[in-house]
């Protein structure tokens, strides 16, 4: 985890199948820009690899970019092995996430979910606001 004076830490993935991965990128930029380290291990992930990932790269954050409708499998699998593992990190979600879902998916345990669109300076407020270290 980061210690004052160092950078916020985050990856970000995509999983599944999904292989839409513009708004990510896009998203990794803005917090490269905003000081952060940003891990992108890419498409086609496994949930188990990357909260594998995750845990050996020591990560704040861990980011996951949708674009097709498989989000609440996804976050519920993901968030139960972060649990198993007891990695105490923040999780959240973006891109094409319907507003109806979002009470649940925070009711889970997904820390924020960013739909399409969302303002880049409110994810990295976002994260600055909920990872505190010297440097964010």
């Amino acid at each position: 985890m980061t210690l004052p004076g160092q950078r916020i830490r985050v990856l970000l993935a995509k999983t599944g199948l999904e292989t839409h991965d513009i708004g990510v990128k896009v998203v990794a930029s803005a917090l490269r820009d905003a000081g952060m380290e940003v891990i992108y291990l890419g498409t086609r992930q496994a949930p188990e690899r990357v909260v594998e990932a995750a845990i050996e790269e020591d990560v704040d954050v861990l980011g996951i970019s949708f674009h097709s409708p498989v989000y609440e499998e996804t976050c519920s699998t993901v968030l139960q092995l972060l649990k198993v593992r007891n990695a105490n990190l923040l999780f959240v979600i973006g891109g094409c996430i319907l507003v109806e879902d979002i009470s649940e998916l925070k009711a889970m345990g997904v820390a924020e979910i960013f739909p399409a669109e969302t303002p880049l300076d409110n994810i990295v407020n976002f994260i600055r606001d909920n990872i505190k270290t010297a440097t964010a």
